[in-house]
């Protein structure tokens, strides 16, 4: 840190509250934040806020540098039909709906291979839990992309899509992710995450997968030598204690397995989200505010940032702006250009289509950093410095929905309508 950047640091802090301020030197001192002095973090505002923001920003620098990454990839979410009926899901459909779809195994490859014709190098593979699915369905899958796309990293199946497999099979969580890796899997997707509090996942998604067995998946992937991504949604009807315990848990998970490779807070998009439109959960709030938003990403860099260096900012979620100034508050990866995104979008995102390589530097350069476009595990695969600009068919695409389809299209086309077997 230059003599300016320490003067200025220090400017901040005298403006600071007493407690905030010692937190933030010891932090900044290599200091592990405990969960108490988390808990003060989770709760500051004005200054102390603006001081808890500048002290990410300058843990960033220090653990990761000024680089700020992206991936290039592409959302596959092949089916909206779900057996489960979570209160902050506007994506997923009854069986019986007119709306649900399934795409069939040869038509996810081949959305697949037109991300890899568009310089893609990950597909990234969710979707709802239909039922009766034959459990083996997800090995299949994965090697049938595999076979066609032998270079393609699969990104895919939450540990709530490894958990309803390894019921459906028959085959224990340990042996059903082995098979998985097997066929080709590359890595896991941490989401289905929410808040790891029972209690709170009772209020909005009861039934989901139990924090025991988010658990369980994760740390036996990590295991078997499939990293994970790291997730939380926040802005319903958690408080700033449940990010700190949810946090903690992350924390101690990857000083056991070392697994996780990302953090990536997620706001809840709450417009179609069933909770709030149909009144179902008492309290719930629309999202989080701008300020949350702000003190989330600070605070994951301040408590996760020694264990877990990427946190993610999603411009899904806060828009390509917001993206910018997160970059200022802990931040340094923006996610991917995603082409097609539906889950987010279902629930009344302004954003989800495709945001292209060039216009993800430029949103990176503009905000004063360097961007670089990095794989799944966040090797770097090329540095834009200097200016450089990336040569990506991705940014050649004029009208995204009519190249790659969308959500809503999907949804009101009869092709891949589901048929209950």
């Amino acid at each position: 840190m230059s003599t300016g950047d320490a003067g200025n640091l220090r400017t901040v802090f005298d403006r600071a509250s007493r407690d905030v301020r010692r937190v933030l030197d010891s932090a900044l001192g290599g200091d592990e934040v405990s969960v108490a002095d988390a808990n003060l973090l989770a709760h500051v505002n004005g200054r102390d806020l603006a001081a808890m923001t500048v002290a990410a920003d300058e843990l960033r620098r220090q653990q990761v540098g000024d680089i700020v990454t992206f991936v290039v990839n592409r959302n596959i979410n092949f089916t909206n039909v779900c057996i489960k009926h979570c209160g902050f899901c506007a994506f997923s459909r009854d069986h019986r709906e007119e709306e649900g779809y399934l795409l069939p195994v040869d038509e996810v490859v081949r959305r697949a291979r037109e991300a890899a014709d568009v310089g893609a190098t990950e597909v990234c593979i969710q979707a709802g839990l239909p039922p009766k699915l034959d459990g083996r369905f997800y090995i299949d899958l994965t090697r049938a992309i595999k076979a066609a796309l032998p270079e393609m990293h699969i990104h895919a199946f939450s540990p709530e899509e490894v958990l309803y497999g390894s019921v459906r099979s028959g085959l224990p969580i340990k042996e059903y992710l082995a098979e998985l890796k097997a066929a080709g899997l590359g890595t896991l997707p941490g989401t289905s995450a929410e808040i790891l509090d029972q209690e709170i996942r009772d209020v909005i998604a009861r039934g989901r997968i139990t924090v025991d067995q988010w658990v369980e998946v994760i740390t036996t992937a990590h295991a078997l030598g499939i990293r994970t991504t790291s997730t939380i949604m926040y802005g319903h009807v958690e408080t700033p204690e449940h990010w700190v315990r949810h946090m903690a848990l992350l924390r101690a998970i990857q000083k056991d397995t070392g697994g996780f490779t990302e953090f990536v807070p997620l706001s809840l998009i709450h417009s179609e989200a069933p909770m709030y439109q149909k009144h179902l959960v008492p309290g719930v709030r629309p999202g989080a505010t701008g300020v949350e938003v702000v003190r989330m990403h600070a605070l994951a860099r301040l408590m996760l940032g020694a264990f877990i260096p990427n946190v993610q900012c999603s411009w899904v979620k806060e828009g390509p702006k917001v993206m910018q100034l997160l970059l200022d508050a802990g931040a340094n990866d923006v996610g991917g250009t995603l082409i097609n995104e539906s889950i987010s979008t279902s629930a009344g995102a302004s954003f989800g289509q495709l945001v292209g390589p060039t216009e993800l530097c430029r949103l990176i350069r503009d905000a004063g950093r360097v961007p670089a476009e990095r794989d799944t595990l966040y090797r770097h695969r090329r540095v834009y410095a200097d200016g450089a600009a990336p040569d990506s068919p991705l940014d050649t695409v004029e009208d995204a929905e009519a190249r790659f389809g969308s959500y809503r299209r999907l949804i009101a086309s009869g092709e891949f309508r589901f048929r209950q077997r």
